[in-house]
Formats: C-alpha cells, sequence, structure tokens
C-alpha cells in the first residue's frame, strides 16, 4: 500500500528566475480563468476541457503542452468540487502551477528541482531541512506544485509515494472527543487543553485590531510601521495551531499503535455551518469559526495511515448527552455529566469519548461492543464512516 505525502521545499532562484516564475504564474492562471470562461459551465470531464481550448491556451499564453494541459485538468478538477458543495467556480489567482513528470524533475546530486517556465527550463535551488532530506532521498517524485505562499516567497511542493505497513490487528478502540475548550480527550482519559490556544486567539486578535486602526489613522510613519508589524505577525497564529494539532495527532496515534487499538473520532463535517445560523456574539462566532477540528481530524488520519493505524468517524449525535455505562439520556451542565438511570457522573468528554470508543468499537471489532450495531461506509474524503442501525 502506498501513501502520497507533500514535502514542501523553498526555492532560491536568482532575479531572472523568478521574473519567471511570476511570468509563469500568471499565465498559468489566466489559462484557467480563460478555459472556465469558454467552456460551459457544466462540463467537468478534463478531456472534454482540453478538447475545446488546448490550441488557445497555447497561442495565447504561451503555456507548454503540458502545462496547458494542467491547466484543464485543474479546472475539471475545481469544477467538480464546486458541484459537490453547489458553489460556483472562483476566479483563479496566480499563486500556484500544476506540474507532472514531464515538466518537472528532483534532483538529489545537488539538491535543486528543474522547472519548465514559460520561456526555458530553469534549475533552481531548493532549502531542505533533515526532514526534507529524509524524505526526498533516493526518490523519483512524479508530480509536483510551484507555489506562491503569502510571504511572496517561492515554493515547491513535491509529492513522494511512501510504503505504509498494513493496518494492525486491532483489540480494543481508543475514542477522541473534540471540543474548543478541551481540544481532544480519549476515553483512556488523555486530555488536551485548549485554554492556551483560545488565549493566544485572543490576544493576536486584539492585536491586529489595534494595529489595523493605527495603519489606518495614524501618521505616515505610523501607518507604514503598522503594516509592517501586520506583515510580521501573518501566519503565527496559524502555524502554532498547525503545530499543537501535529503533537496532539501523534500522540494518539503512537499510544494506539502501542496498545493496537483503532482510533474513532467525531463526525463533524458541516458542524461550522449549522452553529453559525444560531445568534451568537461577535466574539463567540470567532472563537467558533476558528476551532481546527478538521485539521486534527486529517493529520490523525494521514498519520494512521503511516503507523498502519485505522482511523473511523462515527456520528456525533448525542455521544455526549448519552451515557457510556447505560446507554441512558443523562444530564449534561457545562463540563459535567450525570445519569439519571444509574447515577454515573464525571466528566463531560471523558464520557463523550467513552461513547464514541463503544461506537467505534460496533462497526471495528469481532463482536462489537456488545450494546451497539452499526454499518459502515466511506465517506468523500475516503475516511472509515459509521452509521448506526
Amino acid at each position: 500500500m502506498e501513501q502520497v505525502l507533500t514535502i514542501v521545499c523553498k526555492l532560491n532562484p536568482t532575479h531572472e528566475q523568478a521574473a519567471q516564475i511570476e511570468a509563469t504564474l500568471k499565465a498559468f492562471a489566466d489559462a484557467c480563468n480563460y478555459a472556465n470562461q469558454q467552456v460551459k459551465p457544466q462540463i467537468t470531464s478534463k478531456t472534454t476541457i482540453q478538447n475545446m481550448v488546448y490550441q488557445d491556451l497555447r497561442s495565447l499564453f504561451g503555456l507548454s503542452a503540458n502545462l496547458a494541459v494542467r491547466a484543464c485538468a485543474r479546472v475539471g478538477a475545481n469544477r467538480k468540487t464546486a458541484k459537490q458543495q453547489s458553489k460556483p467556480v472562483k476566479d483563479f489567482k496566480p499563486t500556484s502551477a500544476d506540474y507532472d513528470a514531464r515538466i518537472f524533475a528532483f534532483r538529489e546530486k545537488d539538491w535543486s528541482v528543474s522547472l519548465t517556465l514559460l520561456d526555458s527550463r530553469e534549475h533552481i535551488k531548493i532549502d531542505v531541512g533533515n526532514y526534507q532530506r529524509g524524505k526526498l532521498k533516493g526518490k523519483k517524485p512524479t508530480s509536483a506544485q510551484l507555489c506562491k505562499h503569502r510571504d511572496c516567497s517561492y515554493y515547491i511542493h513535491i509529492q513522494v509515494k511512501d510504503e505504509v505497513p498494513e493496518p494492525l490487528k486491532p483489540t480494543n478502540v481508543i475514542g477522541v472527543d473534540f471540543g474548543r475548550r478541551d481540544i481532544a480527550v480519549t476515553s483512556n482519559g488523555d486530555k488536551w487543553d485548549g485554554k492556551q490556544v483560545t488565549d493566544i486567539r485572543d490576544r493576536y486578535s486584539r492585536t491586529r485590531a489595534s494595529l489595523q486602526q493605527k495603519a489606518t489613522k495614524g501618521t505616515r510613519s505610523t501607518r507604514r510601521r503598522a503594516k509592517q508589524i501586520l506583515q510580521r505577525l501573518s501566519g503565527r497564529e496559524r502555524r502554532f495551531q498547525q503545530w499543537l494539532n501535529h503533537q496532539i495527532s501523534y500522540q494518539i496515534i503512537q499510544q494506539a499503535k502501542s496498545t493496537k487499538a483503532i482510533v474513532a473520532i467525531e463526525n463533524l463535517t458541516g458542524i461550522r455551518e449549522r452553529t453559525n445560523q444560531q445568534p451568537r456574539n461577535k466574539v463567540e462566532r470567532r472563537h467558533s469559526n476558528s476551532w481546527s477540528f478538521y485539521q486534527l481530524r486529517y493529520f490523525l488520519e494521514y498519520k494512521g495511515i503511516k503507523e498502519g493505524v485505522e482511523v473511523v468517524a462515527v456520528p456525533p449525535a448525542y455521544t455526549s448527552q448519552t451515557c457510556h455505562q447505560c446507554l441512558y439520556i443523562g444530564l449534561r451542565s457545562d463540563k459535567r455529566f450525570k445519569c439519571g438511570n444509574c447515577s454515573w457522573h464525571g466528566d463531560a468528554d471523558l464520557n463523550g469519548a467513552k461513547m464514541i470508543s463503544l461506537l467505534g468499537q460496533s462497526v471495528s471489532l469481532p463482536g462489537g461492543s456488545g450494546y451497539l450495531c452499526c454499518e459502515l461506509s466511506t465517506d468523500s474524503s475516503g475516511l472509515l464512516k459509521a452509521r448506526c442501525l
């Protein structure tokens, strides 16, 4: 079994190469927008789009043959995604371009990449750390994406195929309850407090609001300085949350691997849209919209594949209100839970994690949990999904 990992490396182009990269990204985006405008919206097949606009993309925008093909493929893929979400395709921006084996090559001997740009084929040095060296050593990647990040630097996202072990034969299930106050709580009792994340997000929000006010109403030098600070702070909050989710997912997967367990999580798809319909103040809405549960789920999924640990998503309905001991609906008050049937009481998130574990057992272990019965299917992202019967 193979897993595709994306290795991000920073490019070190010369001034001439940087100008060519910028021109290539702009031409690629213009070609995507042209194809999206000329072809009927209901057509999503990349082959059909290519047959209709391929020659125009080559002549009007100066793209090489494979870049023109990649532009048609991107338009088709974006249309399929937009169709699933019932949304129109947004305009393409000059921030990325797709590459395949004929227009991209990785050179391990001098740690550089060879890219076909508008006017020529260029060899560009890359910055690589120990992690990138370990993943790229001895590999022959055949696809990549040329990107321009928010810091206006250029990066190459290299797709590498990695062999993964066969899934472990499970003997138990670790349930994971996602939340805002506690980022994650496992059925084994492990807990990751979200207070630090909330405090950091609030601090950055206050700092941004103050700097944005100075950037619009201050003196000329104050406005310039405020914009410089805003640019320097850009992305710090996001990177901290990403680092924290990496740490949490790594610890959960390692624990599951050592105990030969399956990881069961909540399927929270669409929860943000549902909660945004409720009347709430501005701060509460910001806290909810900055909750990165999907990123944590994604990290658990790909780390689980890498370590041979299966991750299954179960329905979240009533998991925090049902007693894991007797399966009766109990009373939840803030962080406390009490069952009126069996008198069990304790942490509400821990009770929810144990209920998620029971749901995971019903679909993953021979004989199930002894309490519940569910069937297993696959969602649009490829993750296993359970449905109670």
